[in-house]
């Protein structure tokens, strides 16, 4: 265990958080989490508070979260709303509100906290989110079998397959990185992700982003131009597409090899083993995919 207690987590690094969380995405969620630590032992004394309005205050933490944790550790009457609960009161009450809607969170925050057990509200909250995740779930439900087929809306109206009703999620947007990768004796030049942009706090080869893909000269004149570097031709070894929840990554990764990383470089970059990558510092699961390729095994 490299945490046994809050204050171990609380002292330790961001760096060594991510390096531990990589793979698993949403990263902002293991900062928030070292950010939590760190005010549980300041402002708490270590001791997770336990009123709502103070657990919402800590970094990462909403309505569902903080109605989670004091539900299911402290026994507190607190409905939980996720998706799951959302299409069990959607369908069994009839509502056609959107979910994703503030409207919608007051309605169903309410009626959920009307039904609650209050003797027992951790129970209820978990029966009714395992209710939605195996019996009434999102794509064609066992309403026949359902406890509820008689008394629910969606089932007497024939509603099912169109409750929840759900907002157009916004269109993806698209991004073309070139990942420039120096190589020399097994060594690389990496930097770390410091804009609140996605996979902030992890490291990455140097990056140019651009409107559209690159031509092999293009890239080889922003290489000689950035880097004083007099290149006659740039390799592109790679192409990914790494798919995110509202972005699709399209990166080329651009090989140079340099006997010496003697030229000119931003400050921001620095020299590494390649194969520290991933081990002593935390990288993407895009910079991963690239390493395992058989061109980068050394």
């Amino acid at each position: 265990m490299h945490f046994p207690t809050i204050t171990d987590l609380a002292n330790a690094s961001e760096d060594e958080i991510l390096r531990l969380w990589q793979g698993l995405g949403y990263y902002s969620r293991g900062r928030n989490m070292l950010k939590c630590a760190k005010l549980v032992v300041s402002n708490y004394n270590g001791a997770f508070p336990t009123e709502i309005k103070e657990v919402k205050k800590l970094p990462g933490i909403g309505d569902y979260t903080a109605s989670a944790i004091l539900s299911f550790a402290f026994n507190q009457v607190h409905p939980v709303l996720d998706g799951n609960v959302y299409r069990v009161l959607s369908r069994y009450y009839g509502i056609d509100t959107p979910i994703n809607t503030p409207l919608a969170f007051k309605t169903f925050k309410r009626i959920a906290g009307d039904i609650i057990d209050v003797k027992n509200p951790a129970q209820h909250n978990q029966a009714i989110m395992e209710f939605g995740a195996l019996q009434c779930t999102p794509k064609n439900p066992d309403c026949m079998s359902c406890v509820f087929n008689e008394t629910c809306v969606a089932a007497r109206e024939d509603k099912v397959q169109h409750l929840p009703v759900k907002l157009k999620a916004r269109a993806k947007r698209n991004r073309h990185f070139n990942y420039i990768v120096f190589l020399s004796n097994n060594q690389t030049l990496i930097k770390k992700r410091m804009a609140k942009d996605i996979w902030q706090g992890l490291f990455e080869f140097p990056l140019l982003e651009t409107a559209q893909p690159l031509e092999n000269d293009e890239l080889a004149k922003t290489v000689e131009s950035e880097y004083g570097l007099a290149l006659s031709q740039v390799q592109k070894v790679d192409s990914i597409k790494h798919l995110l929840t509202h972005q699709t990554i399209y990166a080329d990764f651009w090989l140079v090899t340099s006997p010496h990383f003697d030229f000119n470089r931003n400050s921001d970059t620095f020299e590494v083993d390649l194969q520290a990558l991933g081990t002593d510092y935390a990288i993407p699961v895009l910079i991963s995919k690239f390493l395992e390729s058989p061109l980068m095994k050394v």
